[in-house]
């Protein structure tokens, strides 16, 4: 099948041209479309009308249902832009929906993150997106600010009553309340950004400690060459798999040794490159390493040592897994009290649920039931809401004029705003709008 949708004030015109009878709403029929032109049959198929405002846009949609064929759907969507239709530009349809109040805008933006969902998990997250569950966590918030506002305003409308609205705690204590949720709200939006963007993930090391084949493992299949020659590796390999519900770009590096020739010198100038770049880097170690506080190999060359040391220095704590490869031959006692934080074999599988753990730990990614997608925006959205929530409070606290707490809370509901398109400006729209497809 293949399905062109019209949406607008005339679709219901170009539907009854092309099939050449008025249209129902919420009916399907079977029709003929033909060139209202020269009555010639283009195709036929279901029509389907949705009279506007119960239709996805808010507006009259008409779809054409026909065969999936190339030149057939391109002979269709001729005649139905000869009958004053045009093509719609990406994200459109859902642009529509969203300027005509059929979905607010992480709603809007949860229909993109529905199609490109990566693992069954984001997928059912964008679903309670688009659902609402995200907006009205949102809006709940917000109306409390809204009705704190209201309350802190009173104070300034009426300056000469006995009692003094900001220096009776309750301000203060409002504002507690609504951290706390707003607080519980970007925990639960900070799962929901790594449920849709994922992480990147890079495995460093020497030749030969088997990063490779640690992939392979990972990707459940053979995805980059494993060899006994040192440098078989000398570009980035990027391997894209779900580990457990979380999404991730691994990276697979050259090994980290002073070369001898140009192209592995790249190759070793792009894995640090990489290493610096990832959210988690895995440092992979084999037991001969265990013996030495820092690895070093040596070059074709013989002249010189690559050391670890200043790569490490250029990795947080919290971004970096030491893992000893090739357990099977060392005790896991031995490898674990050498100062790995991981032991695995690439080879057997040993170790590897501890390294995935362990992975999802690092950034913090403990999806629930009642997860739903987010997008970094969102994040600086509710970052900006917290401070300001946060200089309220303080200014409350230090007897300052009114007007200037409510001004912050102001800028608390408008930061709300932008997440669910309240206050959002044209470019911001235009952004989000353009990644969408074409279909919606």
């Amino acid at each position: 099948m293949g399905i062109v949708r019209v949406s607008g004030p005339a679709a219901r015109n170009i539907g009854a041209m092309l099939s050449g009878a008025p249209l129902q709403p919420r009916r399907v029929t079977f029709r003929t479309f033909s060139s209202p032109a020269t009555g010639e049959p283009v195709d036929s198929g279901l029509l389907l009308f949705f009279e506007g405002p119960a239709s996805f846009t808010g507006e009259d949609v008409v779809e054409f249902q026909g065969h999936g064929g190339p030149v057939v759907l391109q002979m269709l969507l001729d005649e139905i832009l000869a009958s004053g239709a045009r093509m719609a530009r990406p994200g459109e349809f859902t642009e529509r929906a969203f300027l005509n109040g059929k979905l607010d805008l992480a709603q809007a933006e949860a229909v993109a993150d529905l199609i490109a969902g990566a693992s069954v998990a984001a997928v059912r997250g964008a679903r309670r997106s688009l659902a609402g569950e995200f907006s009205a966590a949102v809006h709940n918030i917000d109306r409390q600010v809204v009705e704190l506002r209201m309350y802190v305003e009173a104070a300034i409308d009426f300056p000469d009553e006995d009692i003094d609205l900001l220096a009776d705690g309750q301000v203060a204590a409002r504002i507690s309340t609504i951290r706390a949720e707003l607080e519980r709200l970007r925990a639960a939006s900070a799962q929901g950004v790594l449920l849709r963007e994922g992480i990147s993930l890079a495995l460093i090391g020497a030749p030969n400690v088997g990063k490779s084949s640690l992939l392979n493992r990972l990707a459940g299949e053979a995805r980059a060459i494993v060899t006994d020659i040192p440098g078989t590796t000398r570009d980035l390999i990027r391997v894209d798999l779900v580990l457990d519900g979380l999404p991730v770009e691994l990276v697979d590096t050259a090994g980290l040794r002073e070369a001898g020739d140009a192209v592995e010198q790249e190759g070793v100038r792009r894995a640090v490159a990489a290493a610096r770049q990832a959210d988690v880097v895995v440092w992979v170690r084999t037991p001969d390493a265990v013996v030495r506080p820092v690895d070093v190999v040596p070059g074709d060359t013989g002249s010189t040592e690559w050391s670890f040391d200043s790569l490490l220095t250029d990795i947080e704590p919290g971004r970096l897994i030491r893992v000893l490869n090739k357990v099977d031959l060392l005790p896991v006692e031995t490898a674990i009290a050498a100062g790995n934080d991981v032991a695995v074999s690439a080879l057997t599988g040993a170790g590897l649920e501890a390294l995935k753990q362990m992975i999802r730990e690092r950034v913090g990614f403990m999806p629930t039931e009642g997860t739903f997608t987010a997008r970094a925006r969102h994040l600086h959205a509710l970052d900006r809401a917290m401070q300001g929530l946060d200089r309220s409070v303080e200014l409350s606290r230090d007897a300052v004029p009114g007007e200037i707490v409510a001004e912050e809370l102001k800028l608390v509901h408008a930061a709300l705003g932008e997440i669910v398109g309240q206050m959002t400006s044209d470019a911001l729209l235009g952004e989000i709008f353009s990644r969408f497809c074409i279909g919606k």
